[in-house]
């Protein structure tokens, strides 16, 4: 059974069919040139380069070709013509593992996500704004339930809003009415 808790970028090529080893290390070569700043890891059991905590993009081995992902919208209509040679399915690429590869475009490809990503902003900065605002959260929460005339009027808004609901839910007949409503209906008249 083939190795799966991969520690290492070298452990993941080293796992791989001997003849596909040489290409990937070549592309680890040209997105370590292209993100010198990033750092090199493991995630989903793949090669992972992240600035700033953020993953940029991943790379992956297969038997007849090498992947990149992901690229997202605007790596694909950025290079829309250059991609054209090759399978781009659900953002990620494929390229075949014989033939020439096409180092411009996977440095060009690197380098357009991580502007897509933002290596400028480490991602502890965008948590710090997240939390600030479920503490907020949590004093507006301890308001309404000290005060508790907050808490009763959004609880008689809720029943409100549920008696519409359920009396919107009743659907109205449409159309022709059924014989026997017709058939009582002339009676009453």
């Amino acid at each position: 059974m083939p190795e799966t808790d991969f520690q290492s970028v070298d452990e993941y090529i080293a796992s791989q069919p001997k003849e596909s080893q040489p290409v990937l290390r070549r592309v680890r070569t040209i997105l370590r040139g292209a993100l010198p700043k990033a750092e090199e890891s493991i995630s989903y059991q793949i090669p992972t380069y992240k600035l700033g905590g953020r993953a940029v993009i991943y790379f992956a081995g297969w038997k007849k070709h090498y992947s990149l992902y992901p690229l997202g919208e605007n790596v694909t209509e950025t290079l829309a013509k250059e991609l054209a040679a090759y399978e781009v399915e659900k953002g990620t690429v494929r390229f075949p593992l014989g033939g020439r590869m096409p180092t411009h475009l996977i440095q060009r490809i690197a380098k357009l996500r991580a502007e897509a990503v933002g290596d400028d902003e480490p991602a502890g900065a965008r948590g710090k704004v997240a939390k600030k605002s479920k503490a907020k959260r949590t004093k507006a929460t301890t308001a309404e339930t000290a005060g508790g005339k907050v808490a009763k009027k959004s609880k008689a808004k809720r029943t409100k809003a549920t008696t519409r609901k359920t009396k919107r839910a009743v659907p109205k007949p449409r159309g022709k009415v059924p014989k026997r409503r017709a058939k009582a209906q002339s009676r009453k008249s």
